[in-house]
């Protein structure tokens, strides 16, 4: 185990053992609010809009009539938080949105088979879900709409524009794993920094000494996920601080991946339909992204503008500064002026 994630089980055992043998409010580990964040739904307080049956952590910056910038969060089953360098934009007279997918960060939770139950149609609820909030922020039907999606939100967006192409005028990419099913498997066996069968495993088996929980117990798996997270210097993402995420989601990643293997699902469908412009960032640093693979995933877009962003892993496109200031903001900006 290393030592990063030995001194997140320790914190974990503190934590964990502090909850079980309180004797002065007698908290449970798994309510609400003891190992992770409350969601939208268990804590008002928070911003939040409804959208296709969901209850979404969500909130938005800058003029309401402006291009409207929809944010994707990676995971699945990430958050939004390590994307807010975004909120720039909104000083260009951009609308910038932000939300936690379903069953995501600080959204609303469902059960595994409210995703597997649906088999290949689960992915609808998804795009359906990214409907509902373009038709939630958008305020005349001429505003235009642009998706800017790292990770899995890349595929997602490429997704969603093959599928809606022409409800959307702009894409922008972060580093999306792949498209189609085989890809994002290959993509996801290079990128790891561990071993499956052993280190993540045996990190895994340590952690259920001191915890476990069954399939739709969402605190207690989330908390589990975030304590595996460590930095991964084959996509180099060596700065990579847990703080920069509220929480993770467990049980949609575990879903989503499910039903992307069982029924081999094609992220490119429908793509040679969208027509509108496509930036395209890949990482320097990132050794599973080399220039290859940037050009076996952009060819499935209509001449996309590519951008190889230099002294920055996977996630440093957005989070560091330097890069996002210098390289990535001024791409982003130039693009939606010219729509």
């Amino acid at each position: 185990m290393t030592a990063f994630k030995k001194r997140n089980a320790v914190l974990a055992t503190f934590t964990i053992f502090t909850l079980l043998f309180s004797c002065t409010d007698g908290r449970t580990i798994d309510e609400p609010g003891n190992l992770v964040p409350k969601t939208v739904d268990q804590d008002s307080s928070l911003p939040s809009i409804y959208a296709n049956g969901a209850m979404l952590h969500s909130e938005a910056f800058g003029p309401e009539n402006g291009t409207i910038v929809i944010a994707l969060h990676g995971g699945p089953g990430g958050d939004y938080r390590y994307l807010l360098n975004g909120k720039d934009l909104a000083a260009e007279g951009f609308r910038v949105v932000f939300y936690d997918q379903r069953g995501s960060g600080l959204s609303q939770r469902f059960s595994k088979k409210s995703y597997t139950s649906l088999g290949a149609g689960a992915m609808d609820v998804i795009y359906n879900e990214l409907h509902a909030v373009i038709a939630h922020y958008r305020k005349t039907p001429g505003q235009k709409v642009v998706l800017f999606g790292h990770s899995w939100g890349a595929i997602l967006a490429s997704g969603y524009a093959g599928k809606y192409p022409d409800d959307i005028q702009g894409l922008i990419l972060c580093e999306p794993g792949g498209l189609k099913w085989d890809d994002i498997e290959d993509y996801v066996k290079e990128s790891r920094s561990f071993k499956l069968w052993s280190e993540i495993l045996n990190d895994a088996a340590y952690m259920d000494q001191f915890i476990s929980g069954k399939e739709d117990q969402h605190e207690i798996l989330d908390y589990k996920m975030s304590m595996l997270a460590s930095k991964n210097d084959i996509t180099g993402e060596g700065d990579f601080d847990s703080s920069m995420s509220w929480r993770s989601g467990a049980v949609i990643m575990d879903a989503l991946f499910d039903i992307g293997e069982q029924y081999n699902i094609d992220f490119s469908q429908g793509i040679q339909n969208y027509n509108g412009p496509v930036l395209f960032f890949y990482s320097e640093r990132n050794k599973a992204y080399p220039d290859s693979w940037a050009q076996k995933i952009t060819a499935s877009y209509h001449n996309p503008s590519v951008v190889k962003v230099s002294g920055v892993g996977h996630d440093g496109i957005v989070t560091n500064s330097s890069a996002w200031n210098n390289q990535t903001k001024p791409e982003i900006i130039n693009l939606i002026n010219g729509l």
